[in-house]
């Protein structure tokens, strides 16, 4: 049961909080090689319930990007009870003995939890920052509230984390969620990795067969190809199971064994091979070269990614040699991942200077990353694709590539996530995605609300590229004023955040106008080294 709709899947330095456990910073580690199960639902035990709740609370209450106090955060969450009975209802009133009869001195409020108008439940209000005496309230009344409601009866422990969490970070913003066990374990998966053999497939006659095998993975060296069709795993049948259900018999922790038994087309007789698992990394990073030209498509960024664009990168450089005439960087739809792999992969194509800066509330918060590496386009021209799609850990690459003046930024003006998220690891193994700082770009603008402006707008363009370049040379001093302006308002002021975006819309771009323009301008290097001395008004923003 989803009690409201989860908007970024998105989440550095260590965090140790309470019961919490340590993860990353998201721009979306703890133990990612577990095996990849399912839980039972969690029958509601208290002592439990209010180690989840205190967890959450302190964690929210100490990280959170703004100050908010332990109660404000427990009574959003009781209120949240409602989501499951909506007859469910809780109010701060005074206490029934609100005045002392010697010193006429207020005596403080009760919260009271009604069903359908009726009390059922009052208890004096906790101290403003009493951690564990809300989380203790907030059992005694999700207990009071299962014993009123048939909705609460029969809903399992996780319905109700979800109903209090959801209710508290509804409230706060967009990005902030909470994950249960299951959803947070398939989170860190897609972040860090997964104990696996490395396949896809899809579905064929309800048995999952092979579409592509990783390289260096465990499927790679036991000999599987594509084509392939998977019939049993471990001697248990595949046959119509659904993805969680195949997923849980494939995955598990690193080393561990499992015997597939497939049938190869041309073959009559099924072949059986054991393969031990591997730390398996989704693929973020895929490379096509034409003509001297590396494009590399970027979907999200996990903990591989850097890598693997580093491997692409070189590899492409070694095969091209003086050939290669630039790098085209795709992070159109990407949505972001992980901050410490965005900052790798600007770190790339820099070799000095500044790459992004957080600031937040906690200390914790507070970083200034700076480039130390070597352009491995050895200072070929780059150019960054965007679109209304490219968010958070995208939006770092492209802004810090920009203020750089390392590469031309072309398509739609970029989501807008400049926040970074922390994860919280609760004791029910479920986790608190939750803002905690603001991302500064180079030329110090925060774009959160705002995007990445590309030096080269398309929204809603279908000219030729020669065409678009052209126009935009034509009007140069207007988009140096844009660029400029785009860096000028300050966070509070939204409407004329609203209007510079206005300039070029958000909106989702995937066909190959951008590619055609990138390749235009790299094949082009003097006009190239114009369109990047369109982003040096932004130095001003800088000084």
């Amino acid at each position: 049961m989803k009690l409201r709709s989860k908007f970024l899947r998105e989440p550095f330095s260590r965090l140790c909080l309470l019961a919490l456990m340590v993860t990353p910073m998201l721009i979306g580690a703890c133990t990612p090689l577990q095996n990849f199960t399912t839980s039972k639902p969690a029958q509601f035990t208290p002592n439990q319930a209010t180690e989840v709740f205190a967890a959450g609370y302190g964690g929210i209450s100490e990280k959170y990007i703004d100050a908010v106090s332990v109660e404000e955060i427990a009574l959003e969450g009781l209120r949240g009870l409602g989501a499951i009975d909506p007859d469910l209802t809780v109010t701060r009133t005074p206490s029934k003995s609100a005045l002392k009869p010697d010193t006429k001195k207020a005596q403080g409020t009760d919260v009271v939890l009604q069903a359908a108008g009726e009390e059922i439940i009052r208890r004096p209000a906790p101290p403003a920052d009493d951690i564990n005496g809300w989380a203790s309230l907030t059992t005694e009344f999700s207990v009071a509230a299962r014993q009123a409601s048939l909705d609460l009866q029969s809903s399992g422990m996780e319905t109700i984390y979800e109903a209090v969490f959801d209710g508290v970070l509804s409230n706060l913003d967009i990005f902030s969620r909470y994950s249960g066990a299951d959803e947070a374990r398939s989170n860190r998966s897609k972040r860090d990795g997964f104990g696996g053999i490395g396949i896809r497939y899809k579905a064929r006659e309800g048995l999952p067969m092979l579409t592509s095998i990783l390289p260096k993975t465990p499927a790679e060296k036991a000999g599987l190809k594509k084509g392939d069709i998977l019939t049993h795993a471990n001697g248990v049948s595949l046959k119509d199971l659904g993805r969680k259900a195949i997923s849980v018999m494939l995955r598990g922790p690193t080393q561990t064994r499992v015997a597939l038994t497939f049938l190869r087309p041309g073959e009559s007789q099924p072949r059986t091979v054991s393969l031990k698992r591997a730390h398996i990394f989704p693929v973020t990073v895929t490379q096509t070269i034409k003509d001297g030209i590396v494009t590399l498509k970027v979907s999200s960024f996990n903990q591989d990614t850097a890598r693997s664009l580093s491997e692409k990168l070189e590899t492409a450089r070694s095969r091209l040699g003086d050939k290669m005439l630039g790098v085209v960087l795709d992070l159109r739809g990407n949505p972001g991942g992980l901050l410490k792999q965005s900052v790798k992969v600007a770190d790339l194509l820099l070799t000095q200077g500044k790459i992004i800066s957080t600031r937040g509330r906690h200390a914790d918060s507070i970083h200034h990353y700076e480039a130390g590496g070597r352009d491995l386009a050895s200072g070929l021209p780059v150019v960054v694709l965007v679109d209304g799609k490219s968010a958070s850990a995208a939006e770092i690459v492209a802004a810090a590539l920009q203020d750089r003046d390392r590469a031309v930024v072309i398509g739609t003006a970029s989501f807008g996530k400049g926040s970074v998220q922390t994860v919280l690891r609760l004791p029910n193994d479920g986790e608190i995605t939750l803002t905690w700082s603001r991302l500064v770009a180079p030329s110090g603008y925060m774009f959160h609300g705002l995007g990445i402006r590309p030096t080269i707008c398309t929204s809603g363009l279908k000219d030729r590229p020669v065409e678009i370049v052209s126009r935009i040379m034509q009007n140069r001093s207007i988009i140096e004023d844009m660029l400029l302006a785009w860096r000028k308002p300050a966070m509070q002021a939204e409407e004329t955040r609203n209007r510079l975006r206005e300039s070029c819309p958000s909106q989702r771009r995937h066909k190959g106008l951008e590619l055609q323009i990138a390749r235009h301008l790299i094949t082009r290097p003097a006009l190239f080294a114009r369109a990047l001395d369109l982003t040096a008004a932004t130095h001003q923003a800088r000084n």
